[in-house]
């Protein structure tokens, strides 16, 4: 068993206005625990894994590669298949806070190398 303190997580911040928190990692899953501010929005992207974004406070806009776009708040989650081109945008006023699943697991090199 590992438990993982809220207290004293692998915090990492990619971006001003992003702070990602590792609650729990093995090689065939990530969870980090997100917040982000008011107009914060990550680039297009993809990547292998999949992602399951859930958000716990706020408002969260979701774009695909075809454009679509839906815009999810509290309990409200968006799925991305692996290689699915996306962005994640906080379109609120307020902190905006939620979960990332990653299977398999991923990190957050891939910004903080930016």
């Amino acid at each position: 068993m590992k438990v993982v303190s809220f207290k004293e997580p692998d915090a990492r911040e990619p971006k001003p206005g992003w702070t990602r928190l590792s609650l729990a990692r093995t090689k065939n899953f990530s969870i980090g625990y997100f917040y982000r501010s008011a107009g914060h929005s990550s680039p297009q992207h993809h990547h292998p894994a999949e992602q399951v974004s859930v958000v716990i406070h706020g408002q969260m806009k979701v774009t695909g590669g075809d454009g679509a776009e839906c815009i999810l708040g509290p309990g409200d989650s968006a799925y991305f298949a692996p290689d699915e081109i996306h962005r994640i945008e906080h379109v609120g006023k307020e902190l905006a806070v939620g979960i990332d699943i990653f299977a398999p697991a991923r990190n957050c090199d891939m910004w903080m190398n930016q």
